[in-house]
């Protein structure tokens, strides 16, 4: 049953605070992923969960739930570490797909109240439900109902700040995490943010958060009593410690780039097996293009070596391609070109730049063997998702699936909006 919006009668009021002023929400899911595993998994409810991979693997954090947090664990933290600091921890492999689909259900749910809704990510976006009181209720109500129906929906904790602007919409759901709700009423912004620690204003990172230290800036308060022309650098954080921010919800983001990187569990210098892993990942890339309906103009090429030197090399096509032979063919000679014997890797990743929505693609003057593969690539994303990705790969890759199989890595993936 779809409870979406079910119990909000129409015709509502808006308090008076609100009269004449823009309501934005800020959605965020708490712990995304590890939140997912939990709810697959009942009997790690409760208990300490790391998503990212096995303890001992050289990856990262992609994701802790709340009682690992407790341990001082955070995302983008080196796997190893928190095994230090959280010995009983539950490490879990990460599941995209999975992800991605309850994603793609709590979006829908977005919508159901305006089609003004801004993704940042999978787990979060901004809403701009301005006048739609009359239909849904008050802003509070909105809110509480957007959060009831998620639960609903998908069985996830999510938290909603409410703001007159995307800014302190943000750190309101921040502060209501987890599993909460955060109102700021207009007028009230200002009081609201004085007391927080700087570092909660976008735009100021831990160098930044030292630097104004130095000068007595520790709270948001301390950095909204500086005028914002002359803070330099951070004149744009100086504004929105004040509570200022006229950034509109971009209902249409642009996706610039679509990327996949694995990180190797040991350094290694062969370089049939990078090649090999570099052909997963054009084919992991160009399967996700296509699933998009997007296509790319450039393939970018990243490199880490042992000693953590990283070099990231590009390419620009003739023309936009989501095929998984024509990204692979671009990185592979990239890769070529850059490695010498002696070299030892630790990472490699490809990334489609230049990303755009798919047109119909011009006819090229094809000889020989040339041919599009796109329909037989189609043929097989959709064989893959009806019975999975190990049921049909690309011959190159047969033998060598058992070894790629037996290293432990951690695979990275991004869509940089």
């Amino acid at each position: 049953m779809d409870t979406t919006r079910a119990s909000i009668p129409g015709q509502h009021s808006l308090p008076a605070e609100w009269r004449g002023q823009k309501v934005i929400m800020h959605a965020d899911m708490d712990a995304f992923y590890a939140s997912v595993e939990q709810r697959e998994q009942p009997d790690l409810r409760g208990r300490p969960v790391i998503v990212g991979g096995p303890r001992d693997a050289r990856g990262v954090v992609a994701a802790a739930s709340y009682e690992a947090r407790a341990f001082g664990i955070w995302s983008a933290m080196p796997l190893r570490q928190a095994a230090r600091l959280c010995p009983q921890a539950e490490f879990v492999p990460g599941r995209m797909r999975l992800y991605s689909d309850a994603s793609v259900e709590v979006m829908r749910i977005f919508r159901t109240y305006t089609p003004l809704v801004e993704p940042l990510s999978l787990d979060e976006a901004f809403l701009d439900v301005t006048g739609c009181e009359r239909r849904y209720g008050t802003p509070q109500t909105i809110a509480d109902h957007i959060r009831d129906n998620v639960r609903a929906a998908v069985d996830l904790p999510i938290s909603v700040g409410v703001a007159t602007n995307k800014s302190v919409a943000k750190i309101a759901s921040t502060l209501a995490k987890p599993d909460g709700r955060r109102i700021v009423a207009p007028g009230t912004e200002q009081e609201f943010l004085d007391p927080l620690p700087v570092r909660m204003v976008w735009g100021i990172g831990p160098k930044s958060e030292a630097r104004l230290a130095v000068r007595g800036i520790r709270t948001i308060g301390d950095l909204a009593r500086h005028e914002p022309e002359r803070m330099g650098e951070l004149h744009k954080p100086a504004a929105l410690a004040r509570g200022i921010d006229s950034r509109e919800v971009e209902a249409e983001r642009t996706v610039k780039s679509v990327g996949n990187e694995v990180t190797f569990s040991r350094d290694t210098s062969d370089r049939d097996l990078v090649l090999r892993y570099l052909r997963q990942l054009a084919d992991h890339v160009a399967r996700r293009l296509r699933a998009k309906r997007l296509a790319g103009r450039a393939v970018v090429l990243k490199l880490r070596y042992a000693d953590f030197r990283t070099i990231t090399r590009q390419v620009t096509l003739e023309t936009p391609t989501d095929q998984t032979r024509e990204v692979f063919g671009a990185a592979r000679d990239l890769l070529l070109s850059q490695t010498s014997d002696g070299d030892i890797y630790r990472l490699v990743g490809v990334h489609v730049t230049g990303v755009r929505s798919k047109t119909p693609r011009q006819l090229a003057l094809r000889t020989g063997r040339e041919r599009d593969r796109r329909p037989l690539e189609i043929a097989m994303d959709k064989v893959r998702a009806r019975f999975g990705d190990a049921v049909i790969t690309h011959a190159a890759l047969l033998g060598s699936s058992a070894r790629m199989d037996s290293e432990r890595h951690a695979w990275r993936e991004d869509v940089l909006g």
